[in-house]
């Protein structure tokens, strides 16, 4: 295999997405001009034609399983067109190897939802943002509301945010592309908006007839004047005390890459790029001993939903789909070396599109590095040294801003087998204004008169596993208390029990029981006669808050259920649904799951939701330190034993050592007087 070394820590080559080589590879420049120019020629395009969507079309497991390298590729590319001038959107699939578009759907986005697929919007474009901006600023009654409350000489500066405006059937709103827009105030062109919420005063806009649906507009609540600057500028002077920490792998990392695929102890996998999911990790196994084992086809985090808690006219509405209506990898950012990623570096670059149909190249789009990640094993045993060695992981992530959010999202593999998803959120919470000191059931004041509600976030992420091939099946486990009886006859005892899954459905944690979920395999037994298996472990965060009978929990009713499980389907791929704009719920995972179908056995999907409930404090303003939120798949049964007992003791390379079997210390590791 072709290894691409990082040249140093502030050099590091880019793997580019040039030319596809496997037939999971991100789609490249070329292809998606080729496709594009196919619906060209084909005369499907106007002028008014925008693309809220390029996305690839994977191939069906087989072919790939099969495919070996010389053979064709095929490759496949989903178009959605938008007629902007008419709001009409068209599904086209554009089949690159015989350069024509081979599907067309239609989609009944102009019609009254039923809840059936593919009702909904497409995500937005990145020029609607300023053209409902713009919209919204032209509106009389907007100026008007801004004038009856003495804001005249703010209206230029003033910012209006293009928000998602959810779905609740009103009759004035049903089939029209819909953006909302709340104001917020600037004190100059830079300044940071979000911490001055003009309230009561909210505008609904029609993108395609170009203008204002609606503008409530209520209340005379001073806006908040606290500034949100978080520059050098307006914090001080940096403090001084802090010593540099560098990382460094003198003799380079790990790792080695060859276009997508990349290996690293004993770890295998390929790394892919789109515009809707951003990251997605491909074929992810393990080299056990001489045997490559399969553990995921297919691994990304294709859906997240930020639903807010707050009643008022302002905030009701907010429940944020941050992929399917905005687009993750479309709002991604280019890492910077020392910035979002630290130590010996191996960018990917990401590749997007803009509203014509065009390619766009996010560069250093997803950072790989290494990290030490503090002990992997420890023990002092009479009679010999002490056995410590270093945990060490790889990790493979990428960084989306969506509004006043960022997120991170990061897979962390270990040496140990261990399998990590972790979400990371920052940037600026969302806030209104209200009257300092106050106390307010659904917001919490962080500043004086800034006010910012209650809210979730709410990952899922969808885990294609393959453990030991795709013969594979589910079991929960709890631990159980047992009365103290015949059974428990000195009261100290307590169990656990399995209980296999059978059909699809969500289910929930309950971390007061340790309740997990084992996924194994049906064909392979491990040394002690049992089943190879992973265990998904979460952290019981809360699922959905909103009532069952509202718009939210029926668009939402993913983040419902911690855990679901599904056979595999190949166009059963996003958590609420192809097209969650707009869109009435009932959507993506409560219909993969309807027609209940067995999954004791076969090809079967997990999808995790996990994530924070969130309740701002002050501390999160005017810019939230980071908060994490992770599960982990962790063999169980997989391995025979430790698989990382060959990890080696680097301290030994520089002559003093902690490892030295043989060498005596002290019982209870005292150190010794020499």
């Amino acid at each position: 295999m072709t290894t691409i070394e990082p040249l140093h820590t502030s050099g590091q080559r880019v793997s580019h997405l040039d030319e596809a080589r496997h037939p999971l590879d991100s789609l490249t420049a070329t292809e998606i001009e080729r496709g594009r120019a196919v619906l060209e020629r084909a005369g499907l395009l106007t002028e008014h034609s925008r693309f809220p969507s390029v996305m690839p079309v994977e191939p069906p497991k087989a072919f790939v399983r099969e495919w070996r390298e010389g053979d064709a590729l095929r490759r496949r590319i989903e178009f959605v067109v938008l007629e902007a001038d008419t709001g009409v959107s068209t599904e086209h699939v554009v089949e690159l190897d015989e350069g024509e578009a081979d599907a067309d759907r239609l989609l009944s986005s102009e019609l009254i939802p039923s809840g059936e697929f593919p009702y909904g919007q497409p995500a937005y474009l990145v020029e609607e943002y300023d053209r409902a901006m713009a919209i919204a600023k032209a509106s009389e009654e907007w100026q008007a509301a801004m004038r009856r409350r003495g804001l005249s000489d703010r209206i230029e500066d003033a910012f209006c945010s293009p928000l998602a405006p959810g779905y609740f059937g009103y009759e004035d709103e049903i089939g029209r592309r819909l953006i909302r827009s709340l104001t917020f105030l600037r004190d100059h062109p830079d300044d940071v908006a979000w911490a001055h919420p003009v309230e009561g005063l909210l505008v609904t806009i029609d993108l395609t007839e170009g203008k204002v649906v609606s503008v409530y507009d209520e209340g005379d609540v001073v806006t908040a004047a606290t500034s949100g600057r978080y520059d050098d500028e307006s914090v001080g002077p940096a403090r001084e005390s802090l010593k540099p920490i560098e990382i460094t792998q003198p003799e380079g990392p790990s790792f080695s890459v060859d276009g997508s695929l990349v290996e690293w102890e004993g770890w295998r996998f390929r790394v892919a790029f789109n515009a809707r999911e951003g990251l997605v990790l491909h074929q992810l196994s393990y080299l056990d001993g001489d045997e490559r084992r399969p553990i995921l086809y297919r691994g990304s985090v294709p859906e997240m939903i930020v639903p807010y808690g707050d009643t008022s006219r302002n905030r009701y509405w907010i429940s944020y789909f941050d992929a399917g209506e905005y687009y993750l990898g479309k709002s991604a950012n280019s890492l910077a070396l020392g910035c979002d990623c630290l130590g010996v570096i191996h960018y990917f670059d990401g590749m997007s599109h803009d509203d014509h149909g065009n390619p766009l190249r996010v560069p250093q789009a997803v950072c790989m590095h290494e990290e030490d990640y503090s002990i992997l094993h420890k023990h002092t045993e009479i009679g010999y040294a002490t056995d410590v060695r270093r945990q060490r992981r790889l990790v493979i992530s990428y960084i989306a801003t969506i509004g006043n959010y960022d997120y991170g999202f990061y897979w962390h593999l270990y040496l140990d087998g261990t399998i990590e998803v972790e979400a990371k959120a920052t940037g600026l919470v969302f806030n209104g204004s209200g009257e300092p000191g106050a106390s307010e059931p659904h917001r919490l004041e962080i500043a004086p008169g800034l006010f910012a509600p209650v809210h979730q976030h709410i990952f899922c992420a969808r885990l294609d596993v393959e453990i030991d091939g795709p013969d594979n099946y589910v079991e929960k486990s709890e631990v159980r208390r047992i009365p103290m009886g015949e059974r428990n006859p000195y009261g100290n005892a307590f169990t656990f029990v399995r209980e296999r899954v059978e059909t699809e459905g969500g289910f929930d944690e309950d971390r007061t029981v340790r309740r997990t979920w084992h996924i194994g395999s049906n064909r392979r037994r491990n040394a002690i006669g049992k089943p190879t298996e992973y265990e998904l472990l979460g952290e019981g965060w809360p699922t959905l808050l909103a009532d069952p009978e509202s718009s939210v929990h029926a668009r939402a009713n993913f983040a419902t259920h911690h855990t679901w499980v599904t056979r595999y389907h190949e166009d059963e791929r996003w958590p609420a649904g192809k097209y969650p704009n707009q869109h009435a719920g009932g959507a993506g995972l409560p219909t993969y799951v309807a027609d209940e179908e067995p999954v004791d056995g076969g090809d079967i999907v997990l999808w995790h939701s996990f994530g924070p409930t969130h309740l701002p404090r002050p501390e999160d303003f005017p810019i939230m330190p980071v908060d994490a939120y992770r599960f982990q798949l962790k063999p169980y049964g997989f391995f025979d034993r430790n698989p990382a007992l060959d990890v080696p003791d680097w301290t030994t390379r520089g002559g003093d050592h902690c490892c030295a079997h043989g060498d005596r210390l002290p019982r209870y590791g005292a150190v010794a007087e020499r």
